[in-house]
């Protein structure tokens, strides 16, 4: 069975998962994240999700101390009430013991009772059945405004003197593009969390051209007139 066909409806998800909290990290339906795994902690919930069904939580800490506290091990920091499910699709340990994973992401949830679980990691109930649309490939996809998202990233990108693979971005859909652009987007959590939490699609990539065109209006105010 395919990855497309695996995730057809809410109830092919685990009603609990283990949840991996991550501070200016988002994961989207479909998209990709690369993962560098060390605490041992995340290892072992790593180790037991492989094992297992290969699905774990992508969640931010809900403010700057639990940011904080999320560091610390043993602390239990106050989690945004919104997350994303993935699978882990590819894995591969390094000589000093690390995982570097890639996630990639099946349908946002909203999280649940916490499990009294005696793993050193964190367990939820999760409830995806407000994001079910989450797992139609595509859906939203004709309302996107392409061509102002385009032309906001070249204007960042050359501001920044950056350079991009053109041929790649103009062979993507309208959703692997602007979930690509969300997750890699240099915002911070707060940013990050509002563009995960966006209704549609199209909701999504107006955030995201803002959020951009707010960044360029910061390095370039103009000249200011003095009379």
């Amino acid at each position: 069975m395919g990855y497309a066909d695996r995730y057809r409806t809410t109830a092919d998800l685990p009603g609990s998962i283990p949840v991996f909290p991550l501070a200016g990290a988002i994961l989207l339906p479909r998209g990709q994240l690369p993962l560098n795994i060390f605490e041992p902690r995340y290892l072992k919930m790593i180790d037991d999700a492989i094992r297992g069904e290969r699905i774990i939580g992508m969640v931010q800490p809900d403010g700057e101390e639990a940011i904080a506290a999320a560091q610390v091990e043993g602390r239990k920091p106050r989690l945004c009430a919104t997350g994303c499910a993935g699978r882990i699709t590819s894995f591969t340990e390094t000589d000093d013991g690390r995982l570097i994973i890639t996630l990639t992401g099946i349908c946002r949830f909203r999280l649940g009772t916490e499990l009294p679980a005696l793993t050193p990691y964190r367990q939820f109930e999760i409830d995806c059945s407000e994001f079910v649309h989450d797992l139609i490939p595509g859906h939203g996809e004709d309302e996107v405004s392409r061509e102002r998202l385009l032309e906001i990233l070249k204007e960042y990108l050359d501001t920044h003197g950056l350079q991009a693979d053109w041929r790649a971005i103009k062979l993507s859909s309208n959703e692997s593009l602007v979930n690509a652009l969300c997750t890699i987007s240099p915002y911070g959590p707060r940013e990050k969390q509002a563009l995960l939490e966006a209704r549609t699609l199209e909701d999504r990539n107006q955030m995201l051209i803002a959020l951009t065109e707010k960044a360029l209006r910061e390095l370039s105010p103009g000249d200011a007139t003095v009379q």
